[in-house]
């Protein structure tokens, strides 16, 4: 049975915990993550947030190691992830977030980097994108670790579940574990098709009452990522 809570029925604090873990562990088979880079945190029934330590690789964390806060933020045991203070601000702004993930996926980063005046991941193209996660938009860059970082969010939230982060990396938040790691993988999947694109070309929009049909057919899917 999955860990990932894919039908939404309650599970216990064990699993979750280990549930964590294996998004780790995830992340880094797929290269989303290199060493002690990333972070994961899941909010627990009573309200705890368990997150993923300062300075640990990943790929190898087990759940005696993470850190538990209290809902506002108070640390109760552990290190937690340097990035504590952009996890906070996104379960403050969204009450459904139950999970955040934030990775470093490669080509959606050598976006923001390569093209720094854009303002969204361009998704007038691909059909998936929009219907699996609508718009992707990019945040500003602000210095990872710091109060800024987690306010440059807020703008985005809870609009946006899946945002790229200009230069640092990006982040996806959901109402379970699964969501929020999908997301992840979804946004370096498409970020690596456009990149082929634009190697092969350039980007070749959809015509536009194709891109309205689109949108619509997402809006009545609702906010989750797929």
């Amino acid at each position: 049975m999955s860990l990932l809570n894919k039908s939404h029925a309650p599970v216990s604090e064990r699993a979750t915990l280990e549930a964590v873990c294996e998004i780790c562990r995830r992340l880094h088979a797929c290269g989303l993550i290199a060493a002690g880079d990333g972070n994961v945190s899941a909010r627990l029934a009573d309200g705890r947030i368990a997150m993923t330590p300062a300075g640990v690789a990943k790929a190898r964390l087990e759940p005696a190691k993470l850190a538990f806060l209290a809902g506002d933020g108070t640390l109760i045991s552990g290190q937690p992830s340097s990035e504590l203070l952009m996890h906070l601000a996104i379960y403050q702004a969204c009450p459904q977030a139950m999970a955040v993930v934030h990775a470093h996926p490669p080509t959606a980063i050598a976006w923001t980097v390569a093209w720094p005046e854009l303002e969204e991941l361009p998704g007038d193209a691909l059909p998936e994108l929009i219907l699996a996660a609508g718009r992707i938009p990019i945040v500003p860059y602000a210095r990872p670790g710091t109060a800024s970082l987690g306010e440059a969010l807020l703008p985005f939230l809870p609009e946006h579940r899946l945002l790229l982060l200009a230069r640092h990396g990006a982040l996806c938040w959901g109402e379970d574990l699964e969501e929020a790691y999908g997301g992840i993988e979804r946004l370096e999947h498409v970020a690596k098709i456009l990149k082929a694109t634009i190697d092969l070309g350039g980007i070749v929009p959809m015509e536009l009452e194709e891109l309205e049909a689109l949108r619509a057919l997402r809006g009545r899917l609702g906010p989750r990522i797929r």
